[in-house]
């Protein structure tokens, strides 16, 4: 399946962008960069508010990683999580497709301490 397919389908992704907890300088410094980008195979398909976070689903798995590291480098405190999962198999190659998760983290505030 070529790549222009899937940029036809507004509920594709290959990649989840977690912020854990919710952060909106986080969440503003990812939609400038993927906006900065101006490039249609790049967006986010769904957005998933949770409790503990945000979910980001995102059309690109490489993209999705290399944000992962502009966010490690930009917010330094937080930790940086990358898995993937094996999602499908591509009928014509028969390749393992799979699905990317960037687990971006920052440290709990503790309200007993003042910064």
């Amino acid at each position: 399946m070529s790549r222009s397919t899937h940029s036809n389908n507004p509920k594709y992704f290959e990649a989840t962008i977690q912020l854990r907890p919710f952060d909106d300088e986080i969440f503003d410094f990812i939609e400038k960069e993927i906006a900065s980008k101006h490039n249609k195979e790049y967006f986010i398909s769904k957005i998933e508010k949770l409790k503990t976070g945000i979910d980001i689903y995102f059309s690109s798995q490489r993209y999705a990683r290399t944000l992962g590291l502009l966010l490690k480098r930009r917010f330094p405190k937080g930790e940086l999580l990358i898995t993937k999962k094996m999602h499908t198999r591509d009928r014509m190659t028969d390749k393992e497709l799979s699905r990317a998760t960037v687990l971006f983290r920052l440290p709990k505030k503790r309200y007993d301490q003042e910064e």
